[in-house]
């Protein structure tokens, strides 16, 4: 028997067996490390830190699951907003209790089943997300008869049809007032937990042999089909996927901010989920995760930007908006000489970190 037919009869190499082994430990070190200092950051900093590393948790979610259809699909879609609003009033209208609801909807009453059910929020965030994937696999029928341009106009136009909807259905979303009295249960373990749920669902899909196919349909889509690669019903796998877990983050951003009407979900935050794994790299789990955390508190660290500063003995005054000038030219700068994106299509692994440390072979 040749080599080949040994290894393939006998198993992996011992080598590989233990490499994989050493991964799954420095992965769970690297988790506990992490639950350690969110625990940290729980008790000893501020609630404004607190605040900004739950929202960073949030985009981390956005950011990666957003970045399964348009990064390692190819499909340039432009609907998270529609995603993101369906699941955080989904989740709000079976968390807050019937009561507040007979108070907040005052022009027309909440209909019935929604007015007297009252849920804790991990079945309500099951249903959102459950609830978002079934609305982007009835979408994903007509969509994905378009392609390219034309697939990026159609979801932006069923974005604004959710939002339309959502101002104007008073006895379900009650309109523009929205809802209000949203209990405020998210939190760093809430966040992060989804985030760590997120990015192992969706690491495991990318290296499996669908991921290898949606690879394949984002490179050449006719050329995939030719290889009896089914294009339509991969993508529909990625879409609804995707929109379950954006869901979901809908779901706990209503309960962070505990607040929402149709005016939060406009284009502008599909926009801002597009800049960010366009930085990190388009088709890079770990260029979505950095992307998500530099876009949340890169921000706030520009917020001194627009400060009264005094420099080489001048008084400089503030200038309010200055943030998103220097903002909009880091920007720029990152797409002139990064053209990829900070990661492009490069992923973190251990052999990378370890052979930069010295402590193993490996090549980045």
């Amino acid at each position: 028997m040749s080599l080949a037919g040994r290894i393939f009869k006998a198993g992996p190499l011992p080598d590989a067996a233990g490499t994989r082994r050493r991964d799954t430990w420095l992965t769970l070190a690297a988790c506990a490390l992490g639950g350690g200092l969110l625990w940290l950051a729980e008790n000893q900093a501020g609630g404004y830190v607190v605040h900004m590393l739950t929202l960073s948790g949030l985009f981390v979610v956005l950011a990666v699951s957003y970045n399964l259809i348009n990064g390692f699909t190819g499909q340039f879609s432009l609907e998270p907003n529609a995603f993101v609003a369906c699941g955080a009033y989904v989740t709000a209208l079976l968390t807050i209790s019937p009561l507040e609801k007979e108070a907040s909807f005052i022009l027309e009453p909440l209909i019935w089943p929604l007015s007297v059910i009252h849920l804790p929020l991990l079945p309500a965030l099951l249903i959102a997300g459950l609830c978002t994937a079934l609305m982007a696999f009835v979408m994903g029928f007509p969509v994905f008869r378009v392609r390219g341009d034309y697939l990026a106009i159609v979801t932006l136009g069923f974005g604004e049809v959710v939002r339309v909807v959502a101002n104007n259905a008073q006895s379900v979303t009650n309109g523009p007032l929205g809802l209000k009295g949203i209990a405020h249960l998210t939190n760093l373990w809430w966040a992060w937990g989804l985030a760590g749920a997120t990015l192992f669902v969706v690491v495991r899909l990318v290296h499996s042999s669908y991921g290898r196919a949606l690879k394949a349909i984002r490179e050449d889509e006719t050329a995939a089909e030719a290889m009896g690669i089914n294009a339509f019903w991969h993508k529909m796998l990625a879409f609804t996927l995707s929109a379950f877990f954006e869901g979901m983050a809908g779901g706990l951003l209503a309960h962070l901010i505990t607040t929402i009407s149709p005016s939060l979900f406009t284009f502008f935050m599909t926009f801002n989920l597009l800049i960010i794994i366009v930085v990190g790299g388009l088709g890079s789990t770990t260029g979505a995760v950095l992307g998500a955390i530099l876009f949340t508190f890169g921000g706030e660290w520009l917020r001194v930007v627009e400060e009264p500063a005094t420099l080489f003995g001048l008084d400089i005054p503030g200038i309010p908006g200055m943030r998103m000038v220097v903002f909009s030219l880091i920007l720029v700068g990152v797409m002139l000489f990064a053209r990829q994106g900070i990661l492009g299509r490069n992923e973190f692994s251990w052999r990378w970190l370890l052979a930069r440390l010295g402590m193993g072979r490996g090549r980045a």
